[in-house]
């Protein structure tokens, strides 16, 4: 199945969105026409660049307020349709886009409209060209996709076909079921795109927040099910309107929509193979286990106060790389690797941010698979030279110059064994168990194309959008996790550089991990084992706690305990939670322990505020280096 993106779904001019769609694996573009009329080439031009990048002009669109109008607009819409069918002609593009009036001078009724457009069908068959017409979910008579297509039924023309959008039918909450009623050799084109459930006015809904499939809450997959139900056969295309996109960079949206079509289609032919024949076959969204390792890169001064925060969080030195200047530390479950290597990716990654999280590694079912499967979807396999002893563990690059790589249950997990030598036995820990979740920072434009990322990829759901207040401005925050939580990761957008998470980008360039979450099944033991240590707590404020007296009935002597050691805590219906956090390292990095009990899922996004005013008394002034 082809698939193709409309010309108004990215920034720039046309020749820029030409060559990102080609560029993001794309078969074909619809032209849309204020994109084409800004253009100083001539349609025979414009349809000529397209082939030449590899691209088919699928459709020209729109074509606005054409049917039901009294004379003599009604021969003024066909005079303008003609016009329209030159330029189609020119630029290599046989179907047009009619979206249903809006027109205030329009007149109702389906027999009127099916009669427009059985005489434009006419008149389009003989320059050998095509009429599509789709239902806008704001159109004055004609708003539903059941309506459009008695009017394509009763015009009974072969060159009069239905075009399909899955906003227009899951905006209005149209089942989609009923498109599978629609012979599928009656629908000339499908447009996909998603949206947050929003309640607004339809119109403004559809023209500053639609999203990427997989990037909302419509029902895009059910909607593509019906829609290969029909027997459809030609191209699946996206006609996205979003503000964001409109200001972003072109080829990242439009890998990301060629992502999300590629995944989206995997979805429709697993959830109904009878009807998705001919589609590729991928393997599956992937299951993590867990977290299997993280990867710092450091040196010097900065490698030794992050190995002094290890160890007092319980960390031992477990071994020594064969052949590379890298370390394992280890405590219960957690892999921490520091790379303090002068070549390579973490060279280059400490070159650019100091010490940071240069790499994630993930236990997967098969490193192969999930290789696959992320390379189907635009990932870039990453490798670099072999050192003496090691293992070619596959690897793809991530968002913003980050890697993952994958080990499985076969010789790569003997990894550890096969490139390490042991140190010296490690003592007694602090009780930490695993990696809870990882915190992603980057800027909120680039929120939705991390989301996508992981989601597409990994078999992960993604929880509602929550505002973190900062003191100096807001930060958007979206979880992700596998159903089991073996692994979660949250992403926090940044609006401006004044946050904490804004100012975190700004001085590390670019979008990394922010900070780890470590897991323990007793925080108060582990908190105690972590003062004995000398771990640099990050101190909460007294007021804090007689708030949160006042708000959960906790016992007296637990709260005394909580505000010696500063742990907050955050309760729901499922259970109860509680975290304390490391002073900032390395710029503003920072660790943080938590404690789950029952069945609460969420990440204490209350104490969000009183966390971030307090890891700010610990910023640098300006202009001083992080090490």
């Amino acid at each position: 199945m082809k698939t193709g993106i409309a010309t108004v779904s990215i920034s720039g001019n046309l020749e820029e969105k030409i060559e990102a769609i080609a560029a993001a694996g794309f078969d074909g573009i619809e032209i849309f026409e204020q994109d084409f009329i800004a253009d100083i080439r001539t349609p025979r031009a414009v349809g000529e660049r397209i082939r030449a990048a590899g691209l088919e002009v699928m459709l020209f669109q729109p074509f606005r307020d054409f049917e039901g109008l009294p004379q003599p607009l009604r021969a003024k819409a066909f005079d303008r349709m003609e016009r329209k069918f030159d330029v189609m002609q020119e630029l290599g593009c046989d179907l047009v886009l009619v979206c249903s009036s809006t027109h205030p001078k329009a007149l109702g009724g389906i027999d009127r409209a099916a009669a427009d457009f059985a005489e434009v069908g006419k008149r389009a068959a003989a320059r050998g060209l095509r009429i599509g017409y789709e239902a806008l979910a704001w159109g004055t008579h004609v708003n539903d996709h059941r309506d459009a297509w008695e009017v394509v039924r009763r015009a009974d023309h072969p060159n009069v076909g239905l075009i399909l959008d899955s906003f227009h039918t899951l905006a209005r909450g149209i089942d989609p079921e009923t498109i599978r009623r629609i012979p599928g050799d009656k629908i000339f084109f499908v447009q996909l795109a998603d949206a947050p459930r929003i309640d607004m006015d339809l119109l403004y809904w559809s023209r500053h927040f639609r999203n990427m499939p997989g990037e909302g809450d419509l029902a895009v997959t059910d909607f593509m099910r019906a829609v290969m139900a029909t027997g459809y056969s030609g191209p699946v295309s996206l006609e996205i309107f979003n503000d964001q996109f409109r200001g972003g960079s072109p080829g990242t949206v439009a890998q990301d929509g060629h992502r999300s079509l590629i995944g989206l289609m995997d979805d429709v032919r697993r959830a109904e193979p009878d009807v998705a024949v001919g589609l590729p076959e991928l393997p599956g969204h992937v299951p993590v286990k867990d977290t299997a390792f993280v990867e710092f890169a450091s040196r010097g001064e900065g490698l030794a106060a992050l190995e002094t925060l290890l160890q007092s969080l319980g960390f031992r030195q477990a071994a020594r790389h064969v052949s590379k200047d890298v370390t394992l530390w280890h405590q219960g479950g957690i892999r921490i690797v520091l790379n303090a290597e002068t070549e390579g990716h973490a060279a280059n990654a400490w070159n650019v941010r100091g010490t940071t999280v240069c790499d994630i590694g993930l236990s997967v079912a098969s490193a192969e698979d999930t290789v696959q499967r992320a390379t189907a979807l635009g990932a870039k396999p990453f490798s670099q030279p072999l050192g003496p002893g090691e293992l070619p563990i596959p690897a793809i690059r991530g968002l913003g110059g980050s890697v993952m790589h994958f080990i499985d249950d076969g010789r790569l997990a003997e990894v550890w064994d096969i490139e390490f030598q042991p140190a010296a036995p490690a003592e007694a820990d602090a009780g930490l168990t695993r990696i809870d979740h990882i915190a992603q920072t980057m800027t909120y434009d680039e929120m939705l194309s991390w989301s996508l990322f992981y989601t597409s990829l990994f078999d992960m759901q993604k929880a509602p959008m929550v505002d973190v207040v900062d003191p100096d401005g807001l930060v958007r925050s979206r979880a992700l996790a596998t159903d089991d939580g073996s692994f979660r990761i949250t992403l926090n957008g940044a609006e401006t550089h004044r946050t904490l998470a804004g100012s975190f980008l700004a001085e590390g360039l670019g979008a990394t991990v922010q900070h780890i979450a470590l897991a323990t099944d007793d925080i108060f033991a582990t908190a105690r084992a972590l003062r004995d240590a000398g771990f640099p707590v990050l101190p909460i404020s007294p007021n804090y706690f007689d708030d949160l007296a006042a708000r959960f009935d906790i016992a007296p002597e637990v709260m005394t305990r909580m505000q010696a050691e500063n742990i907050l805590y955050d309760a729901d219906d499922s259970g109860e939670f509680f975290q304390l956090y490391s002073q900032p390292f390395a710029g503003q990095m920072f660790f943080e322990v938590v404690e789950r009990r029952g069945g609460y899922s969420g990440y204490g996004a209350p104490n969000a505020p009183f966390r971030i005013a307090a890891q700010k008394q610990f910023r640098k002034p300006k202009g001083m280096p992080a090490t």
